[in-house]
């Protein structure tokens, strides 16, 4: 699939992504046929404990399957190169469209100290070595199991799976998080309610894929 370690890939396979583009959820990025909030995200804001935590998410590439195979080969077969493949478009995106929120810093969402150790490198770490922002490797990952096997009220009932390491440093900063993948917005939420809890002033996303 991938031709080199640069910005090449096999025409037939980057052809049949998609991307998110048209009406979506002004909150999460999810594609739909008007501009309004999705039911799930409606779900988050209309819990008092969850309001207003992640400001916006933007994805660039909708789940489909030739997105599959290359997160696959992505993730769990270790080909960290594939990463270079979605640097421009993963850029673009941002640029375009989250840029005028003038974030001061990136972030990251971490891997468990297994997981990465299993694979060697952390996928949204190469993602956000891409943006133009300072980063921060401030969250820690202190529980790894899938928020997406949970049930919706377990997610919301379960304790947050990160910490902070520096809390000082994220005061009084606009962030953007970074990850691969939005699935249940679990995940993201967690991590921007720590990062609000302990002085940020926004918090928004940029996830390469809408599941």
């Amino acid at each position: 699939m991938l031709l080199g370690s640069e910005n090449v890939t096999c025409d037939d396979c980057f052809k049949n992504l998609k991307k998110v583009t048209g009406p979506a959820c002004p909150i999460c990025c999810r594609p739909q046929d008007v501009e309004t909030l999705c039911s799930d995200c409606g779900r988050w804001e209309d819990d008092p404990a969850w309001q207003n935590i992640l400001t916006k998410n933007i994805s660039v590439f909708e789940y489909n399957d030739a997105m599959k195979e290359i997160l696959s080969t992505f993730k769990f077969r270790g080909d960290a190169a594939l990463v270079n493949v979605f640097q421009q478009t993963f850029v673009e995106s941002f640029k375009n469209q989250l840029a005028s929120l003038s974030f001061d810093v990136a972030i990251p969402i971490p891997l468990s100290a297994e997981r990465l150790y299993e694979r060697g490198f952390n996928q949204a770490k190469l993602l956000t070595d891409f943006l133009p922002l300072p980063q921060l490797d401030v969250l820690k990952r202190t529980h790894h199991e899938k928020q997406s096997k949970k049930s919706r009220t377990e997610r919301l009932a379960a304790a947050n799976v990160f910490s902070l390491t520096t809390p000082s440093k994220i005061a009084n900063k606009r962030i953007v998080i970074v990850d691969d993948i939005y699935t249940t917005g679990s995940t993201l939420r967690h991590a921007a309610k720590l990062l609000l809890q302990n002085g940020a002033t926004s918090v928004s996303s940029l996830t390469l894929i809408r599941s």
